[in-house]
């Protein structure tokens, strides 16, 4: 199997806490399939729900990235390019140690958390950002 093209598609916080991580995932599917030249004819999704709106023809695949190659690629892409992206914010949210980290609810994170209140990037929908107050 060979990639034609790969692209990734982004919700922002902001999309993230509005509509809720699902919803915004499926944006962000969307989003990404937009981009993709060729548009593809069909679309393997990984779970058990299909992407809301997509009109190209699509096939759920629960557990895919253990059964899907394309989907595992797919998955290994948008983890290394979300870390990637958490690598960048690091300097500029030093006191979140998101190098580390790489956003993921690690005690160390939840610490900074609580000592320091969530920054802009953080999810207020994330539990621990909650009842933590904001920086910028």
């Amino acid at each position: 199997m060979v990639a034609i093209d790969c692209r990734i598609g982004i919700a922002s916080v902001r999309e993230i806490d509005r509509m809720n991580i699902l919803q915004a995932t499926f944006l962000a599917m969307k989003r990404a399939i937009a981009r993709l030249h060729p548009q593809p004819e069909f679309c393997l999704v990984d779970g058990n729900q299909r992407i809301p709106g997509l009109l190209i023809p699509q096939k759920t695949v629960v557990k895919g990235d253990q059964k899907s190659v394309a989907i595992a690629a797919a998955s290994i892409i948008a983890k290394v390019w979300r870390d990637e992206l958490m690598t960048r914010l690091a300097p500029k949210y030093p006191l979140y140690d998101l190098a580390a980290n790489k956003g993921y609810g690690t005690a160390k994170h939840r610490v900074a958390l609580q000592q320091f209140g969530a920054s802009c990037q953080h999810r207020r929908s994330f539990s621990p950002c909650r009842s933590s107050g904001f920086m910028s």
